[in-house]
């Protein structure tokens, strides 16, 4: 049974990330730093084949043991899945110190430490593996949010660097979604701009945290085969790029 690693998985994409995975048959190790969402997760699929860890990647202890300390109880893992994130939709002029380093350690540093840590392990194996990042269409193409919007651009250019370096066995690609409903970030984006990724779209049907999981367990599959350093847009048609 493929094992895959999912951060930011106790809601929104992670969440539904991790219950498309256990459908199509994978062993789901999933992360998060809110452990009663973990929790309702493990017990909507009955505890089975899944294993809950709390992870707060704010702090640098936890990026640079959380992929070592896998590899003590599991001999192998298939993928990596990079969701955790944070979003909070102001300006930059309202951000201190503390909350410019939070945003960079966990939407950016952490996927670092994580990939690298999972590559470094799993290129030995000479079988093939997938890291899938979650960016942002305002990683393509900016944000009211600038810190959020940078920290996402740099998830696009790691996707990119990390496919060079992690071949030919490990295979690094990125969605990027849109407007996605049902997440806790949907209600922090100011409304000119949710009004504005809208009218963008040309297809009517609202972007849903189950909808990217689709994209990202295609990317996990053999169906993908043939695709790394690449950014899929989940968006609707928005922004067309």
């Amino acid at each position: 049974m493929n094992k895959v690693v999912i951060t930011g998985a106790a809601n929104g994409i992670g969440k539904a990330t991790a219950l498309a995975c256990l459908a199509k048959g994978f062993y789901v190790i999933a992360a998060d730093k809110d452990m009663a969402g973990l929790q309702l997760l493990a017990a909507e699929a009955q505890w089975k084949n899944i294993e809950i860890i709390f992870a707060d990647f704010s702090h640098l202890a936890t990026m640079q043991s959380f992929i070592p300390d896998l590899y003590r109880d599991h001999q192998s893992l298939y993928a990596l899945v990079n969701n955790a994130g944070l979003y909070h939709g102001k300006s930059v002029y309202s951000y201190n110190d503390e909350e410019m380093e939070e945003m960079w350690s966990v939407n950016l540093k952490a996927l670092i430490y994580l990939s690298k840590d999972f590559a470094e392990r799993e290129m030995d194996h000479h079988a093939f593996r997938s890291i899938v990042n979650v960016t942002s269409v305002a990683g393509e193409v900016g944000s009211c949010d600038a810190l959020y919007g940078a920290t996402k651009a740099g998830v696009i250019g790691l996707t990119k660097a990390n496919a060079w370096n992690f071949g030919p066995y490990i295979r690094v690609n990125a969605v990027s979604p849109g407007l996605v409903h049902d997440t806790a970030i949907y209600d922090r984006i100011p409304d000119h701009r949710r009004d504005e990724y809208q009218r963008q779209e040309t297809l009517n049907e609202p972007i849903t945290p189950s909808g990217v999981a689709d994209v990202i367990v295609f990317l996990l599959s053999e169906n993908s085969r043939h695709l790394t350093g690449k950014v899929i847009a989940v968006d609707n048609g928005a922004y067309p790029r």
